[in-house]
């Protein structure tokens, strides 16, 4: 996927930027089966730091299944047409 100038869009940076930005709390689904809530503080190309319950957790990416916001809303919305690509909500 690309942005409207050709530049490759990277979602995974986009979606944990934008909830990171908002401070909104996520869900993170682990392949063991654990959940881990809370927000995220920042993350690299390897690695995402939490809060959860009032301490800092570093969660590697490899190890996680699935993110979700725990509101029921839309972070990031697919443009439809000739720019197709992805804008933040």
């Amino acid at each position: 996927m690309t942005t409207g100038t050709n530049k490759p869009l990277n979602l995974q940076d986009s979606f944990l930027n934008r909830v990171r930005s908002e401070k909104k709390t996520i869900v993170v689904y682990l392949l063991n089966g654990f959940q881990v809530r809370g927000r995220v503080w920042g993350f690299d190309n390897f690695t995402v730091i939490m809060e959860c319950e009032g301490k800092q957790q570093l969660i590697y990416k490899h190890a996680i299944s699935t993110i979700a916001p725990l509101e029921n809303e839309a972070i990031l919305v697919l443009k439809k047409g000739n720019d197709q690509g992805v804008t933040a909500k």
